[in-house]
């Protein structure tokens, strides 16, 4: 039987059966930190495209930047589902995260060509009422994705408390991240992008509760070596890619990070493999 699903994820996963996403959907949650980079997204886009990523991760407002550019050869496009503002620096009387487009969040991601559609399962410190929000978006939203054919990622964050830093922030204790995935996969994901767990030796863990393709969430901003080193960590727990956003956008050159994450994903490159791709003036 054709199954549309599958040939939309195959859209966005290598030969390799692996990928990178490169989140830059970041506007849509109204915190002015995450647009650093960001300014022109016509310029991201085309970098990001030139780089070679296997998928860029976007708002259905700034898709038509990438759908507009001509040709076969470009990334496919994840389309996110829903806003909110639970990364915001300060903690809200009223916490959200709502879908974006009320009525049919999944048909225009349809409209926009995407290969995947993305939506938060948030759990944060007395939030249960915001908890509760994300399931239902999701509930909705997979109802959605089934009648479409569309494949649906979703992003289970286990957030500290606001008051550590400042913003919410990753809590890694895999205490509660394997629970959450596996909520995430009991409601219907195709894909999972999860954060990191605090020791990367667990994230096995992380894998077996999904039973689905897991994508590494990238999170805050970190020095290149730092970031690659962790990132070859999970990927040798067995993650099928990562979702990196800061950690790409928000460097001198993004395109040699794509290059050096693309190699670690696709080709088994090590983190000093991936640092020295990074660092070679070609």
């Amino acid at each position: 039987m054709y199954n549309a699903n599958k040939v939309r994820i195959n859209r966005m996963f290598n030969a390799s059966g692996k990928c990178l996403d490169v989140a830059i959907d970041h506007g849509v949650f109204n915190e002015y930190s995450f647009l650093d980079g960001l300014e022109n997204m016509d310029h991201v886009v085309k970098t990001l495209v030139e780089a070679g990523t296997d998928a860029i991760q976007m708002n259905y407002g700034q898709a038509d930047v990438l759908q507009k550019i001509p040709g076969k050869h470009k990334p496919a496009l994840v389309m996110r589902t829903d806003a909110g503002n639970p990364y915001n620096a300060q903690t809200h009387r009223h916490m959200f995260n709502i879908p974006a487009h009320m009525e049919d969040p999944v048909l225009a991601a349809v409209q926009v060509d995407a290969a995947c559609v993305v939506v938060n399962l948030l759990l944060l410190p007395d939030e249960p009422e915001l908890h509760m929000q994300t399931v239902r978006n999701i509930s909705k939203i997979r109802e959605l994705c089934t009648q479409y054919g569309m494949p649906l990622m979703i992003e289970p964050l286990v957030m500290a408390p606001n008051s550590e830093k400042g913003g919410y922030q990753v809590n890694g204790d895999k205490s509660l991240i394997v629970p959450l995935v596996r909520q995430a996969r009991e409601l219907g994901a195709d894909i999972i992008k999860a954060d990191p767990t605090d020791n990367p030796e667990d994230y096995h863990e992380v894998i077996e509760a999904a039973r689905c393709p897991v994508l590494v969430r990238g999170g805050g901003k970190k020095p290149i070596d730092v970031v690659f080193a962790e990132a070859h960590a999970f990927l040798s727990q067995g993650a099928h890619g990562l979702v990196y956003g800061r950690n790409i956008y928000q460097h001198p050159n993004p395109r040699k990070i794509v290059k050096a994450f693309m190699a670690m994903i696709h080709e088994g490159a090590n983190a000093d493999e991936a640092v020295a791709i990074y660092n070679d003036p070609e």
